[in-house]
């Protein structure tokens, strides 16, 4: 279906397709404009596995308008499920699909579910809040809902690991001991303000009635449901659904907020559900008819197009607003397109304190599509046209840091790759000033980092650099590039983020794309928090620091960092707080040996001297110049 042709379709202009549920009758709306005709079936179960399976029959759907069929189903229908019947002209027989719009449902998300949202809340969760977290103080660390919890000695009651509950568990801690936090416990101590989960929707992956079963999720299939396999019990479509509002209560609870983990330019084939209901509208095709493949998937979804757009938008603010979600991360940006990204925005800031819910992405495809004419892709070209409150990760931190991603003995400016030097100067004040081709309208537009899921973690990366396959050992020399690293890009202007378990050099064993797993290559090792505890309390003594600094993220609108001339490839600049005076030096040593450099005139001490980190000065008073360690980062603050 062509640009002309998927234009003249009619676009409903409700909020209220799906199964809308009332104890008196549920009210049955799919948009399916090509349709001939449809009716809903109904089944007693999510399967026809189950005990008590049976099909309770079906209802003819009408015409309502606007390319909508809606059936009214008089009764209590709540814990029920159905399917949709199509018919189409000039075709035989009847397509089944479940529901696009659907909320709940079955076992693999094959069969949708009526239910009663209300009622699938966890004790207190109309009391839950989100977070009020200044940008100055935003920071996100990225998990995976399996990852999380599943260590044995992590302390989770082995029902809950792996799961949506073992974010909820309390007081966790390593073999019983309280001085070594786990999972939530130890997270609210780190200093992040965020936690962004992996894809928690229904995805296509995994079985999940086996719990063997391991994906990343990055395949979508019921956009609008929670993962059954994170659920205790994936057959019973509202228990996953309380249960992912028991998580992310819980993780308010702890003062943190929760970025959703976004798949919308893609489903897990082509053969989706929303393809099912209006055959050749949802994915984006060339004019042979082919599908376009810029997702790497096969299936790229058609953002630019009325109902696809609306999907997206509706889509985020049902996560925002009955999940009370805090952010959304988007995998692919640039395979949405310019506007849909400006309208989800839009509806997230109409929402109460929508205003607050983040928005960044990754500003790049995996290959090339077909966008309709005049649609641009969200990529770093379309920042004149996006809003200043929807960010990108950015590549060109992280590769300057520690060098490129496609390339495992490829060094960056901490362990070999000085030259990076000049890409450091620019990182620092997030590329505002166009160096890399681009121009951010806001510093909090950048998200700066050094790892997330895909590629090497930053301790792999550092390894591999380095020549040595040993991934478990805590090489002295490794650890200070690890600490330069993230001293780098948590001084730097912009949204700081990192891959969970980067603050203790979390180590996949060199596996560059662990997205099949196994579990015990993908898990946190609590173990190893423990035993590296060094390194993250640098990492909480860092964060601690930008939090007490506002003038470190650019978020409340300070003043350019002013860099100072410096020997070699050291990189040096001073930060300005309210008012005007100099209250920041920063300085990054590459090299392998003892640095002496001066400092600005007045007297000065240690936030952070390459090895320990805090918010309250310690050591004795600098004045003059100071000597930098080996492959560190020094933060003084003026006295």
């Amino acid at each position: 279906m062509r640009e002309q042709q998927a234009a003249a379709l009619p676009a409903y202009t409700g909020r209220d397709l799906g199964a809308s549920w009332s104890r008196e009758r549920t009210l049955f709306k799919l948009w399916a404009p090509t349709a001939a005709a449809v009716r809903v079936i109904l089944y007693a179960t999510g399967s026809d596995d189950e005990r008590g399976a049976a099909l309770l029959g079906s209802v003819i759907m009408q015409p309502a308008g606007q390319g909508v069929w809606q059936a009214r189903v008089h009764g209590d229908w709540n814990g029920r499920y159905y399917v949709y019947a199509l018919q189409f002209d000039g075709t035989e027989g009847e397509v089944l699909s479940a529901d696009p719009y659907a909320r709940a449902c079955g076992i693999n998300g094959r069969r949708s579910m009526v239910i009663d949202l209300a009622a699938a809340a966890p004790d207190g969760w109309a009391e839950d809040r989100r977070p009020d977290i200044p940008p100055h103080a935003r920071a996100v660390w990225e998990t995976h809902v399996a990852d999380f919890s599943a260590d044995p000695a992590g302390g989770v009651p082995e029902a809950w690991r792996g799961k949506f509950l073992g974010f909820t568990a309390q007081d966790t801690c390593l073999d019983g001991d309280p001085a070594k936090p786990t999972c939530l416990n130890y997270l609210k101590q780190l200093g992040v303000s965020h936690v962004q989960i992996m894809p928690m929707f229904d995805f296509g992956s995994t079985d999940e009635a086996d719990p063997d079963a391991y994906n990343w999720g990055y395949d979508p299939v019921n956009y609008n449901v929670p993962e059954g396999a994170y659920s205790t019990d994936p057959w019973h479509g509202e228990v996953r659904v309380k249960e992912c509002r028991a998580m992310i209560a819980a993780i308010h609870k702890a003062g943190l907020g929760v970025v959703m983990d976004v798949v919308y330019n893609h489903t897990y084939h082509a053969d989706s559900w929303l393809e099912r209901t209006v055959p050749g509208y949802y994915c984006r095709r060339t004019p042979d008819g082919s599908l376009t493949n810029g997702s790497g998937c096969g299936c790229d979804m058609a953002s630019e197009r009325s109902m696809m757009r609306k999907y997206i938008v509706d889509s985020c603010v049902y996560w925002a607003r009955e999940y009370h979600v805090d952010g959304f991360r988007f995998d692919l940006m640039a395979l949405i397109d310019a506007e849909t990204m400006n309208a989800v925005r839009a509806a997230l800031d109409a929402l109460p304190g929508g205003e607050n819910i983040l928005m960044y992405g990754e500003p790049w495809m995996g290959g090339g599509t077909c966008m309709d004419t005049g649609a641009r892709p969200s990529d770093k070209g379309a920042l004149d046209v996006l809003s200043d409150r929807i960010g990108f990760f950015c590549d060109g931190t992280r590769d300057a840091i520690k060098g490129g991603v496609f390339d495992a003995k490829s060094a960056g400016y901490v362990n070999g790759g000085l030259y990076y030097g000049v890409r450091i100067l620019h990182a620092v004040d997030a590329w505002r000033d166009g160096a890399d081709g681009f121009a951010p309208k806001a510093s909090g537009q950048v998200v700066q980092y050094v790892s997330a899921h895909d590629n090497y973690t930053l301790w792999d990366k550092l390894k591999l650099v380095a020549g040595r396959t040993s991934f478990a050992a805590p090489d002295a020399d490794l650890l200070a590039q690890n600490r330069m690293a993230a001293g780098i890009y948590l001084t730097c202007h912009g949204l700081p983020f990192l891959l969970s378990g980067e603050e203790f050099a979390r180590t996949k064993n060199g596996d560059h794309n662990s997205y099949k797993g196994p579990l015990a290559v993908n898990r946190l090792d609590w173990r190893r928090a423990a035993d590296l505890k060094s390194l993250v309390d640098f990492y909480r003594g860092l964060l601690a620091i930008r939090r007490s600094h506002p003038e470190l993220s650019g978020a409340a609108g300070e003043t350019a960092p002013i860099m100072l001339a410096m020997p070699g490839w050291l990189v040096g600049f001073v930060l300005e707080k309210a008012g005007g005076d100099s209250e920041l030096a920063v300085f990054y040593n590459p090299e392998t040996t003892v640095q002496w450099v001066d400092l600005p005139a007045g007297s000065w001490r240690y936030l952070c001297d390459g090895t320990t980190a805090r918010p309250e000065p310690f050591g004795e008073v600098q004045s003059g110049g100071v000597t930098l360690a080996p492959v560190s980062v020094t933060i003084l603050v003026r006295e």
